[in-house]
């Protein structure tokens, strides 16, 4: 078997909490999720949306933008803003795969801002074994991404984005040892670029208290990538998210903001490969050897699934979230995650607190999975964020100090 079936089949299995018996009782279920190579650059890297949901398309502008709709650091007030995050990934079956996160932005001028991020995916220590089960050495594999990107207001409430992405993924990990067919495995790289927008404005007359935003983000739309010096070719998980948000000053010291993202993998829906289980019952499993090119998949996403129009639309996932803000220094925040039993079944309920802080804003988020024995169990993130304002503000503090 090829490593790098071996580590996307693995990811998938764990990630979406694919439970092959609840999914084959019964008279005909089926279960046809798509999988893709580089599956972790879906994982939401930062706290605050991992605290709401995973929703992220139309919030208020922060430091981690750059993952859910770069678009927004055009409406940043801040000059600068850097942020630093850690997610321990699969904690209920292993205790070394983790990711990590740092992105950031400069406002150019008062319509221009760029902003960076790299991603890094470490998936632990592989033991390795022969045919025989002796022990051939260790295997380290790891992902990662580097990106940057360019947003411009394009009026006084829209604003455009996009993003340049490399990605270089070692599923063999330094892996010295030979394994039968695996002379040729190398490094996969690819490029891959976003586009993205966001809108917010008022609703009602000047003054109203209320707000309403809205954002999309198209990401990841690149070259396939290789792990095989071009033999084989997958595809990455180009993703469509769009998201609105709904804003509201309760009073001079509180808000309350709910948001709304819906996202859909831009990539062939696997082909039927109908397989009989024990008890009778027949499951459609994954086979994403398509031919087709990115460009071509892209448009044919909406409408190439076994199961017609209602099969397309369990493929969108549903994040929903709130965020209470006190005085913008304290923040409560929770929200829903929503997978269709077909596609994954992923639901969960998320979790999160933020705190500003004199030099830096720390925010925690935890998961909360609805089905029990679930390996995205006890996840936490882990954000630190810096900007301007903290910056200024602690100026400010040690100038009055002197006086």
């Amino acid at each position: 078997m090829r490593i790098a079936y071996i580590f996307n089949f693995l990811f998938l299995v764990l990630a979406i909490e694919s439970n092959a018996q609840s999914l084959t009782t019964g008279q005909e279920v089926q279960y046809n999720p798509i999988s893709t190579a580089v599956p972790f650059l879906t994982i939401t890297p930062d706290s605050r949306s991992g605290a709401m949901g995973d929703a992220g398309a139309a919030t208020s502008v922060d430091v981690n933008a750059q993952h859910s709709n770069p678009s927004k650091y055009a409406f940043a007030t801040d000059q600068w803003g850097l942020g630093v995050s850690y997610t321990p990934w699969l904690r209920q079956l292993t205790g070394d795969v983790n990711l990590a996160y740092l992105s950031g932005f400069y406002r150019l001028d008062s319509k221009q801002s760029i902003g960076a991020s790299l991603r890094y995916f470490n998936m632990g220590r592989i033991e390795m074994t022969d045919q025989a089960g002796v022990s051939t050495g260790a295997a380290y594999p790891s992902e990662f991404a580097l990106d940057g990107s360019y947003s411009l207001k394009l009026s006084d409430n829209f604003s455009g984005g996009v993003a340049l992405r490399y990605i270089r993924s070692d599923l063999s990990g330094g892996f010295g040892g030979s394994l039968i067919g695996q002379e040729n495995r190398s490094a996969g790289n690819a490029v891959a670029t976003d586009v993205s927008f966001y809108y917010h404005n008022r609703l009602g007359a000047e003054g109203s208290p209320n707000s309403i935003a809205a954002g999309v983000n198209l990401s990841n739309i690149g070259s396939k990538i290789s792990y095989n010096q071009g033999s084989t070719k997958e595809f990455l998980p180009a993703n469509m998210r769009i998201g609105t948000t709904f804003t509201t000053q309760l009073n001079d010291s509180n808000s309350l903001a709910l948001s709304l993202d819906l996202n859909k993998l831009l990539v062939p829906t696997p082909a039927n490969i109908i397989m009989t289980a024990a008890d009778g019952s027949k499951i459609i499993m994954p086979n994403n050897n398509s031919s087709k090119s990115v460009i071509s998949s892209i448009f044919s996403s909406f409408g190439d699934a076994p199961g017609g129009l209602s099969e397309e639309l369990k493929e969108f996932t549903l994040s929903l979230g709130a965020e209470y803000l006190y005085q913008k220094q304290f923040a409560l925040r929770t929200g829903y995650f929503n997978e269709s039993k077909m596609k994954g079944n992923r639901k969960y309920f998320t979790f999160g607190v933020g705190l500003k802080l004199q030099l830096a804003s720390i925010d925690v988020s935890y998961v909360v999975p609805v089905d029990h024995n679930n390996p995205l169990a006890n996840t936490v993130r882990f954000s630190l964020l810096f900007n301007t304002d903290s910056f200024a503000r602690k100026k400010k503090d040690d100038d009055a100090s002197k006086l």
